[in-house]
């Protein structure tokens, strides 16, 4: 069995060479391993398109799913085995997370989901369980059931969408939930030692520099160990392809998102693990921005920024 190394991964405002606390490096570094992450659709669907919360999910989903590339048309080993099958291994032996990432996750009965996780656990060389969902879709037993699956050489995740800290923005998102059940969610998440990844966007229309500013701190305060940080980028056939193509959602910059970012890493605790510094959409489903198709060329710029501002993840951080 792959043991995980009980380690400090900060020091001196790096962490294995960056200025911010990535999740890559921070999976190699405790298993010493790579690890890749193998993206399950579970088919559990969302009380935001059935009609519970709404009908037309959020304004940024893929009608599809919220991972165009995921599908629920195989079995759950099906789909590992073809995600397993598209990486480029090389002559290194990864290891897996089972990552259940369309839709929501936690949208079902305790006995189904649990069926459906121990199916993905069931995978060879699997060492982790992700699993993304609501803050609304977050009862008691659920979680009690994810805490189950804690262990000291397993890498558990819960993920919830948060975006923002901000009503407002969470209604033109048309999210669904409140602020307000997010921070219901994590807290009974962290009560059972469940450890807690959200998802943000920056560049939601509405949101002031000091607005996205104020979601880094509130994150800060709150019981959460990762974060995952997006651009609001727009994707064919969703709602916000409609906004945008009637010139109705500013969309940031590159130069804006790289300054912006590095503003929020500056003011996250610096032992939150950034799982993500942007969004990730195949070229042929993104309409805009184009410079969100530059992965490497984002994060590069993202590093050198803060390196030539001699800041650091938590640099602006008072609890940290």
């Amino acid at each position: 069995m792959l043991q995980k190394k009980k380690i400090n991964h900060y020091k001196h405002g790096t962490w294995y060479g960056k200025p911010y606390h990535f999740f890559g490096d921070y999976l190699y570094h405790t298993f010493n391993a790579k690890i890749l992450k193998l993206s399950i659709n579970a088919n559990l669907g969302c009380p935001n398109r059935d009609g519970t919360v709404g009908s037309s999910g959020c304004i940024f989903c893929y009608e599809g799913s919220a991972s165009p590339t995921a599908t629920g048309t195989m079995s759950i080993h099906q789909q590992m085995q073809a995600a397993v099958d598209g990486f480029n291994r090389g002559m290194y032996s990864p290891r897996y997370i089972a990552y259940f990432q369309a839709f929501t996750n936690t949208y079902a009965t305790v006995d189904v989901l649990k069926r459906l996780y121990d199916t993905a656990l069931a995978f060879p060389n699997v060492v982790g369980l992700m699993i993304g969902t609501r803050p609304d879709c977050l009862p008691d037993d659920v979680l009690d059931l994810i805490a189950s699956y804690k262990n000291e050489n397993f890498e558990l995740w819960l993920e919830i969408g948060m975006q923002s800290m901000h009503d407002k923005s969470l209604q033109f998102l048309q999210r669904g939930h409140t602020h307000a059940q997010t921070m219901d969610a994590i807290t009974r998440a962290s009560k059972r030692g469940i450890p807690v990844c959200v998802h943000i966007i920056l560049g939601i229309p509405g949101e002031s520099w000091d607005d996205m500013m104020s979601t880094a701190i509130e994150i800060s305060r709150l019981p959460v160990q990762g974060v995952k940080i997006h651009h609001l980028h727009v994707i064919k056939n969703t709602p916000l392809e409609a906004l945008y193509t009637n010139d109705k959602v500013p969309l940031l910059s590159f130069k804006q998102y790289v300054s912006y970012v590095c503003d929020f890493i500056e003011r996250l605790r610096g032992d939150i693990v950034i799982h993500r510094l942007l969004g990730d959409q195949p070229k042929d489903m993104l309409i805009a921005p184009a410079w969100g198709l530059h992965k490497g060329t984002v994060l590069k710029a993202i590093e050198d920024e803060l390196l030539w501002r001699g800041t650091y993840q938590g640099f602006l951080c008072d609890s940290y």
